[in-house]
């Protein structure tokens, strides 16, 4: 018997589902390469949190998503609160979950669990949005909350999303407690069940979504002179409709035209390559749609709803409209929230991360407001009021909006994690108000660039064998010029830098532009984030826009050579 198949039997003696056992077993007896390949890479390791919880594809074995890995993770976790959380197993944890192949099973099992080592479970009411998830952990006063998505995913895929008692995803040292002690938890047969339907379980029906509701209304009404808005919204087969719709009735929207072959939850996402509204095509049925109707807005939500795309109409380009960038959408919701909040007694904080544009950067010093860049990932937003510098946060300082340029954004402090619901209310209201006027948002976006500067930026996923490597040998030799445009200054976060904890990236700074590199955390691959930020020329704003095109364009080939060797 190989080392593979002893693995492979014993993970299966300790597997609760038959139906993954059966998996396995049929795999074990097909001797074909495919067969040993898919098995390799099934036991080649086991998932482990990354930036949003654990990631994989639903299926047997340790390096898939299925009843066993969530047992165990969810043992740990009870364990970690046991030990760290004071009182958790009365405040208990909140459960939900959205519509992904094998949800349902997933809730339960982490309800077994939970109970079984004798914590309060709420669990909410299945197929809702990620955001109600994180916003009902400081709304009910649970010890934390485990959300089962895998957002915006390929359909092959779940997951198991962890918050802790402050709203907000886990963070180190948290993250690698929680690892040790998965590795602790010894053979899932020993771990005590209780009752999914017991006394311990609190069933949540619309309490929590209204008092959601409630709050995200509030903070983004309806403007009482609001013009009419012909809106298209696309939940891209996700559950976050229900929501969205229930969001605009109460803050005095009419209802949006739906694409109807989109608008019903289904774990296949059948109409999409990806279900990721940043890809190409996802929108093509929303813009059709409204090109149809003649729309203002196109409003999409990623399947879990806590991501908003946007996109508006742009008669001069091919197709008729343009999607918005995560930057531009984040930069235009900094500018419109810091101009209509008021700035007496409070410090305003707005926050993006290092991979963002600067823009917001701007905005935040025009207004008077305080920046903050983090990390990558909201759970490092989220917190930035105690990560932005040395000094604890006050009672006067409001979190404004945070926003990362994968199309998250924070609206207020309603969801400590990204929001598309309550989001998409603030766009409608900036719109509106735009509108009143008689300009549109990108008249807004024109005007923010004339004030502070061309900003244009990319995303590039550079393919290599061995990103560890290349990140080290770019360590001991970093890069002197890009495209010609010389390196002023190498930043190297490894060991920290400022209030940014330790981390894999490194920041080139040029005249002009930088360049962020950090290795993907899943793929074999380096991810480059480069900004070009060009001051207003005197031939005007569009040009100053062709010119930084270009700029970018072979900045953007540079960097591609730069890394793929």
């Amino acid at each position: 018997m190989s080392n593979l198949e002893r693995r492979a039997r014993a993970w299966i003696a300790d597997d609760p589902d038959p139906s993954t056992r059966a998996e396995l077993e049929r795999l074990l007896a097909d001797r074909s390469a495919e067969a040993e390949a898919e098995l390799e890479d099934r036991f080649a390791g086991r998932l482990r949190f990354g930036t949003a919880g654990l990631r994989g594809a639903v299926a047997a074995g340790p390096n898939r998503m299925n009843r066993a890995v969530v047992r165990s993770a969810t043992a740990a976790l009870a364990a970690w609160l046991d030990e760290h959380v004071p009182g958790s197993r009365q405040h208990g944890v909140v459960v939900g979950c959205d519509a992904r192949h094998g949800s349902a099973e997933f809730v339960e099992e982490v309800a077994l669990v939970l109970t079984g080592a004798g914590f309060h479970v709420h669990l909410l009411e299945r197929q809702r949005p990620t955001p109600i998830v994180a916003f009902a952990v400081l709304h009910l006063g649970a010890a934390a909350g485990v959300m089962i998505t895998a957002s915006h995913n390929p359909p092959a895929d779940n997951g198991y999303k962890l918050y802790l008692g402050d709203g907000a995803q886990i963070v180190p040292p948290a993250d690698a407690e929680i690892e040790a002690a998965i590795e602790a938890v010894g053979p899932l047969s020993r771990i005590a069940l209780g009752d999914a339907d017991g006394p311990l379980v609190v069933h949540h029906g619309p309490d929590v979504v209204n008092a959601y509701l409630d709050a995200i209304t509030a903070a983004s009404p309806a403007p009482s002179d609001a013009p009419p808005l012909k809106v298209v919204y696309t939940p891209l087969h996700g559950v976050a409709l229900g929501a969205f719709l229930a969001a605009l009735e109460r803050a005095g929207w009419p209802p949006p035209h739906v694409v109807p072959a989109q608008a019903a939850p289904d774990a296949d996402f059948p109409t999409v390559v990806f279900p990721n509204p940043e890809e190409p095509g996802a929108l093509d049925l929303a813009l059709d749609e409204a090109r149809a109707i003649g729309a203002d807005l196109v409003i999409a939500n990623d399947p879990d709803g806590d991501r908003l795309a946007v996109a508006l109409p742009a008669p001069a380009r091919p197709g008729g409209w343009r999607a918005l960038t995560g930057d531009q959408l984040g930069s235009l919701l900094g500018d419109y929230l810091l101009e209509r909040s008021s700035s007496a007694g409070t410090s305003r904080l707005v926050a993006t991360t290092i991979v963002s544009s600067s823009m917001l950067s701007k905005i935040a010093a025009a207004a008077g407001a305080s920046y903050a860049e983090t990390l990558t990932g909201f759970k490092w937003i989220v917190r930035a009021a105690r990560t932005s510098g040395p000094a604890e946060p006050t009672a006067t300082t409001r979190f404004v909006l945070g926003y990362e340029e994968a199309l998250g954004y924070c609206v207020g402090e309603v969801v400590r994690d990204k929001d598309g619901i309550g989001a998409a209310l603030a766009v409608l209201a900036m719109a509106a108000e735009a509108a009143s006027s008689g300009r549109s948002l990108l008249d807004r976006w024109d005007a923010l660039e004339i004030r502070h500067g061309v900003h244009l930026t990319a995303q590039l996923s550079i393919r290599h064998d061995s990103p560890t490597a290349l990140m080290s040998r770019l360590r001991q030799a970093p890069l002197q010029e890009l495209a010609g445009i010389p390196v002023t200054e190498a930043l190297d976060l490894a060991g920290g830098l400022g209030h940014l904890p330790p981390s894999d990236v490194l920041i080139y700074r040029l005249g002009g532009a930088r360049l962020v590199v950090r290795p993907s955390g899943t793929e074999p691959k380096l991810k480059a984030y480069l900004e070009v930020v060009a001051p207003l020329a005197s031939a005007g704003l569009e040009n100053t826009r062709r010119l930084a095109a270009e700029t970018l364009d072979r900045l953007s080939d540079a960097v591609v050579g730069a890394l793929s060797t």
